[in-house]
């Protein structure tokens, strides 16, 4: 299977990867590459624990378009 993460950076530089299609599903790494590593791992982990409590392996995620002037801060 495949799924979409997320990759941001914490103040103290530690990469934090998110699964948005399965709620909780987190982990974090030094390096991009280990985030990745880690959250493979995590993935495999929460689906074997949604699939033992009979909860819905995965929630539906969409994109949507949002139109208007998005301005971020020059700081």
């Amino acid at each position: 299977m495949k799924f979409t993460i997320t990759i941001t950076t914490d103040e103290d530089g530690m990469y934090i990867a998110e699964c948005p299609s399965i709620p909780g599903c987190v982990s974090q790494g030094a390096t991009e590459q280990e985030v990745e590593r880690n959250i493979r791992d995590a993935i495999k982990e929460c689906l074997e624990v949604r699939a033992e409590k009979r909860m819905p392996l995965t929630v539906t995620t969409r994109q949507i378009e949002v139109l208007g002037s998005c301005r971020q801060s020059p700081f």
